[in-house]
C-alpha cells in the first residue's frame, strides 16, 4: 500500500490569449534577428505575389490590343526591346520571369530561417518542459501519468514547431496579401472591391463562430491521444508482469479503449473542421460569378479592358485564398493552443521545492542528522508524520522500521528534500535544510534504493553516474571491487563496456544492486540512504550485497530502511515508526527487551 493518497488530475484549464501571446513571445525573443530577416523577405514574396498578374495585363491590353509599351516604360527601349506587340510580349515574358525569381529567392529565405526559428523554439520548449519537470517534488508525479508528460513533451512540442514554421508564415503573408490586394483592387475598381471587403467580414464571423467548438474538439482529441501513449507506456514497462499473469489480453483491450476513443473523438472534430472550407468555396465561386458577369458587361461598355477585368479576377482569386486559408488555419491554431495550454500546465506547476532567496552552500557534512518535532502529510486530511524527533551523530548506523505506511520512506525523502516538512525541522549539521541550495545539498547525501535504476548504457557509465564530475576508470573499476561488482562484471564478454539494456533488465536483482553500491561509493557522500536495498535479493545475493554495503558504510552516517531486520542488527540505534510518531527507539537487544512493537515485527 502507498503511502500517499493519489489523485487524479483535473483536466488542463483553457490558457487566456494574453498568456499564450506572453509564452510564444517569450519563446521567440532570442531570435529576432532571424525574424526580421523572415519578415522582409515575406514582405517581398508579398510584392511579387501582387505583381504577378501585371505581365498578364501587358500582354492582353498592350500586345493583343495592338498599343505600344507606356511612356513610364519607355526605358526598356535602351535594352534592345522595341516597344511593338512582341515587344511587349517579351518584356512581359522577362517581367513574368524576373518576379519570379525574386518570389522564389525570398520565399526559400523565409522559408529556411522560418523553420530555423520553429526548430529552436521547440529544442527551448522541450528543454524548458524537462528541467522544470525534474525540478517538481516528487508528489507531482503521485497525480500525474507520466504518458500525459510524454505527450506534451513530444507532440505538443511538435505542434508549437509546425505552428511556429509554417502556420506562422502563412498566416504573415496571408495577411500582408489581403492589405496589398485590397489596395490593388480599389485602385482598380472600387465598386468591385467592395465585394471582397463586404463578403470577408461574414466569413471571418462565421469563422469565428466555429472556433470555440473546434478548439474544444481538439482538446479532447488530444486529450485521448496522450490516453494513448500512457496505456502504451505502462504496459509495455510492466510487460514482465503481463506476461507474468498472462494478461496480453487485458492491456490490447486496454490500447483498444483508448484508441476507439481517440478515432471518435477525432471523427467529431473532423465533422466540425469539415464545414469551413465548402463554405468559404461556396462563397468564393457566387463572388467570381458576380464579377465576371459585371465585368463582361463593364467590357462590352469599353468601360473596363480585358486586362483589367483579368488582373482583377487573379486578384480576387488570391484574396479569397488567403481568406480560405486562414479560415482552414482555425484547426491549426486551435491544435496550437491546446498544446500551448498543456504546456503551459506543465510550467505553471508550482510544485516545485522553493529555495530561499538568500540559501546558502552548505559547508562539507560530518553527518549529523536531526528531526525535531516533524510532521508531514502528502495531503492535508491524511498526515503520515505527526510529531518525529531524533538525533544521528556523524558516523552513526541508523535504522528505520515499522509497518507499511508509517512513514519510513519519507523519512529518508525528507533529508534530500525531495519533500518538505509541513511541521518541525530537518537538520544537517545543526542547518536546517531549507537554508541551503538544493543541489549542493543532495550532492552530499547518496543512496542505495530498493531497486537500482540502470540507465540505457555502459556499466562504466552506470557506476560513474554517481558522481557530477569527471570519474577516471580506475576509480569506477576501485567502487566496483568494493561493491563485489567487479567479479561478474569481468566475466562479462565486453567488461566494463558491456550494454545494459532499459532499466538494466539483463542483469539480475543482486548484479544491478552491486552496481548501485558501486554507483555511491564513487559518490563518496559523508550521509548515506539506505532504502531496503536487499528485500527483493535471494540469500547469496544478499550476502554479496551485504558485503559491498559494509564496505560501503564505513566512516559514514547510515540511515537504513530495513524489511529484514537482521540487516540493521548491529545499527548504533534503530527507530521504530507507528501511528506517525517514534513509537520505540534503542538498539537491537534493548528493543528486543522491550518485547514491544519491534519484537513483534522480529518474530513475525
Amino acid at each position: 500500500m502507498s503511502e500517499r493518497e493519489r489523485t487524479v488530475p483535473s483536466g488542463d484549464a483553457e490558457l487566456p490569449a494574453s498568456a499564450m501571446s506572453r509564452l510564444v513571445l517569450d519563446l521567440v525573443r532570442p531570435y529576432r534577428g532571424w525574424l526580421a530577416v523572415v519578415f522582409l523577405a515575406m514582405l517581398v514574396e508579398t510584392l511579387m505575389s501582387l505583381a504577378a498578374p501585371w505581365p498578364l495585363k501587358l500582354v492582353l491590353d498592350d500586345a493583343l490590343g495592338h498599343r505600344r509599351l507606356p511612356e513610364a516604360l519607355a526605358w526598356v527601349h535602351d535594352w534592345g526591346i522595341d516597344r511593338d506587340a512582341v515587344g511587349v510580349a517579351l518584356f512581359a515574358g522577362i517581367l513574368t520571369v524576373v518576379i519570379a525569381a525574386i518570389g522564389a529567392v525570398a520565399s526559400y529565405v523565409d522559408n529556411y530561417y522560418t523553420e530555423s526559428v520553429g526548430q529552436w523554439v521547440a529544442h527551448d520548449l522541450r528543454i524548458r518542459i524537462y528541467d522544470h519537470l525534474h525540478r517538481l517534488s516528487l508528489g507531482y508525479y503521485s497525480t500525474h501519468q507520466t504518458g500525459t508528460l510524454l505527450s506534451t513533451l513530444t507532440s505538443d512540442v511538435a505542434t508549437v514547431q509546425d505552428f511556429a514554421s509554417s502556420a506562422t508564415l502563412s498566416i504573415a503573408v496571408d495577411l500582408m496579401t489581403i492589405v496589398g490586394m485590397l489596395g490593388i483592387m480599389f485602385w482598380l475598381n472600387w465598386d468591385f472591391a467592395l465585394i471582397a471587403v463586404g463578403v470577408t467580414p461574414f466569413l471571418l464571423m462565421f469563422v469565428a463562430r466555429f472556433k470555440k467548438a473546434v478548439k474544444e474538439a481538439t482538446r479532447d482529441v488530444r486529450k485521448r491521444q496522450s490516453q494513448i501513449v500512457a496505456v502504451a507506456e505502462q504496459g509495455l514497462g510492466s510487460v514482465r508482469s503481463v506476461r507474468a499473469f498472462d494478461r496480453q489480453d487485458l492491456e490490447a483491450e486496454r490500447m483498444q479503449d483508448a484508441s476507439r476513443a481517440t478515432v471518435a473523438a477525432a471523427l467529431k472534430a473532423r465533422r466540425i473542421k469539415s464545414l469551413l472550407g465548402p463554405v468559404v468555396s461556396v462563397v468564393v465561386a457566387l463572388c467570381t460569378a458576380f464579377v465576371l458577369w459585371r465585368g463582361t458587361s463593364l467590357i462590352v461598355s469599353g468601360a473596363m479592358t480585358v486586362g483589367a477585368l483579368t488582373v482583377f479576377l487573379a486578384y480576387l482569386s488570391k484574396f479569397f485564398k488567403p481568406v480560405q486559408d486562414l479560415a482552414k488555419m482555425t484547426n491549426t491554431i486551435a491544435q496550437t493552443a491546446v498544446g500551448l495550454e498543456r504546456i503551459n500546465t506543465i510550467l505553471s506547476a508550482d510544485d516545485v521545492i522553493p529555495e530561499k532567496p538568500d540559501a546558502r552552500d552548505p559547508p562539507t557534512l560530518t553527518g549529523a542528522v536531526a528531526f525535531e518535532h516533524v510532521a508531514f502529510g502528502y495531503n492535508a486530511d491524511t498526515p503520515v508524520l505527526k510529531d518525529v524527533s531524533f538525533t544521528v551523530k556523524p558516523g552513526q548506523v541508523i535504522g528505520v522500521v515499522g509497518g507499511t505506511g508509517s512513514g519510513k520512506s519519507t523519512i529518508v525523502s525528507l533529508i534530500p528534500r525531495f519533500y518538505d516538512p509541513t511541521g518541525g525541522r530537518v537538520l544537517l549539521d545543526g542547518i536546517d535544510v531549507r537554508d541551503v541550495k538544493l543541489h549542493p545539498l543532495r550532492r552530499q547525501i547518496g543512496f542505495v534504493l530498493q531497486e537500482t535504476v540502470l540507465f540505457s548504457g555502459t556499466i562504466r557509465e552506470n557506476i560513474a553516474y554517481g558522481r557530477p564530475g569527471p570519474v577516471t576508470d580506475a576509480e569506477i573499476v576501485a567502487a566496483a571491487k568494493l561493491a563485489n561488482a567487479d567479479e561478474f562484471i569481468n566475466r562479462m564478454a565486453h567488461g566494463y563496456d558491456t550494454v545494459v539494456g532499459e532499466r538494466g533488465d539483463t542483469l539480475s536483482g543482486g548484479q544491478r544492486q552491486r552496481i548501485g553500491i558501486a554507483r555511491a561509493v564513487i559518490r563518496d557522500n559523508p550521509v548515506l540512504i539506505l532504502d531496503e536495498p536487499t528485500a527483493a535479493l535471494d540469500t547469496e545475493s544478499e550476502r554479496l550485497v551485504m558485503e559491498g554495503l559494509e564496505r560501503l558504510m564505513k566512516g559514514r552516517t547510515v540511515i537504513c530502511i530495513a524489511h529484514r531486520l537482521s540487516t540493521i542488527r548491529d545499527a548504533d540505534n534503530i527507530i521504530v515508526l507507528a501511528n506517525g510518531v517514534v513509537a520505540e527507539q534503542g538498539t537491537h537487544a534493548e528493543l528486543l527487551a522491550k518485547n514491544g512493537i519491534y519484537a513483534d515485527l522480529y518474530h513475525v
